[in-house]
């Protein structure tokens, strides 16, 4: 399967009707001014130089509601990359939006000039988290968006995130069962940040808003990533880019930034699925005294977590005298062993554990 990459175009905030408490999407996206069509086409020329030709390539317009910007201006934005969707320099066309700033009209029209994709800024469906946050749009908006997305060849994208105003671990797992009932073709999950000159830092600053460690964050991500994997829905990104200026030290005011949140994420899953495979072993392994985790290759840092902190939380729990990790080539991806140095006794697949998961 070749692997898909964005040539990612920001027009921040472009269109937006409203400005939600967390946004400040110039600081996000570290764009201060809007492209012009002549500038697209320069960087769809530049990044196309750069990419291998066994990739699957998207223009991507993200950063604002690009629905609700000029149709003129939208349809010069598509124009620009129309030509390399006709003569197959790339697979795809992809907008943002939000759930109330599309129409059956207009979906046509997209459909019709090009775009493959929508990603839909849904964030939460949780009817007080979406008023708390300034989102301006109610639940049963986003699911009619979805429907009316699915009733054409576009793909659906569904945009989501973790510790919101109103926002708590049950709301969460709530708006990922809806979200999975919406059928969406893939899903984003972004912590929230408290971004300078933004509504939550007042919030923040006056104790109105408290955000989310980043040790909370994670767990809410992996709890919902694994039920999103369950269902078979790609979850394509967990965190923010971490743009330039997104790193500057007073971009981020507070909240869980991590240059690496998907990585994170990942080895509190693998961490999880081993605690699972080792508590179904132990009573009947002959000795739990000095075991092996086996785990393919490319993923050994996610087993072995941050400084090994998951082969230390496991020894602790599990009262083992020693736990090593051995990548095995011939593990599928997902997949983790456990045994001793005479070999592998037993493989817990990724779709076994996730299929356990309440």
């Amino acid at each position: 399967m070749k692997q898909i990459r964005n040539i990612a175009i920001f027009i921040p905030h472009l269109g937006c009707p409203f400005r939600c408490c967390f946004c400040q999407q110039q600081k996000i996206s570290d764009t201060m001014h809007y492209p012009s069509p002549a500038q697209v086409k320069e960087s769809i020329e530049a990044a196309l130089h750069t990419i291998s030709s066994d990739t699957d390539v998207e223009v991507a317009f993200f950063g604002g509601t690009f629905t609700s910007i000029p149709e003129k201006m939208q349809n010069d934005y598509l124009e620009c990359a129309r030509p390399y969707l006709e003569n197959e320099q790339i697979k795809g066309i992809r907008i943002s939006t939000r759930p109330d700033a599309i129409d059956k009209d207009r979906l046509r029209e997209l459909e019709r000039r090009g775009v493959t994709t929508i990603e839909l800024g849904v964030q939460s469906l949780d009817e007080e988290v979406l008023r708390l946050s300034g989102r301006g749009y109610e639940p049963e908006q986003v699911v009619e968006a979805c429907r009316m997305i699915h009733n054409t060849s576009i793909r659906l994208g569904i945009q989501l995130m973790v510790g919101l105003p109103g926002d708590d671990l049950h709301r969460d797992l709530e708006t990922t069962r809806q979200s999975i009932e919406l059928a969406p073709d893939m899903v984003r999950i972004y912590p929230t940040l408290v971004i300078k000159g933004t509504e939550l830092e007042q919030a923040y600053r006056e104790g109105r808003y408290l955000p989310m460690t980043l040790e909370e964050a994670v767990e809410v991500t992996a709890a919902m990533y694994v039920r999103f994997r369950r269902a078979d829905i790609p979850v394509i990104r967990m965190g923010l880019h971490p743009s330039e200026e997104l790193q500057q030290s007073d971009t981020v005011v507070a909240g869980p930034f991590h240059p690496a949140f998907g990585e994170l994420v990942l080895q509190k899953v693998a961490l999880e699925q081993a605690r699972f495979l080792l508590k179904a072993y132990l009573p009947t392994a002959a000795s739990n005294q000095a075991l092996i985790l086996f785990c393919p290759p490319r993923e050994y840092s996610q087993l072995v977590g941050p400084q090994r902190s998951n082969i230390s939380i496991l020894k602790r729990e599990f009262g083992l005298d020693a736990l090593d990790v051995n990548s095995d080539p011939g593990l599928q991806p997902g997949s983790i062993g456990v045994g001793n140095y005479q070999g592998m006794m037993a493989v817990l697949p990724r779709e076994q554990y996730l299929q356990s998961i309440e």
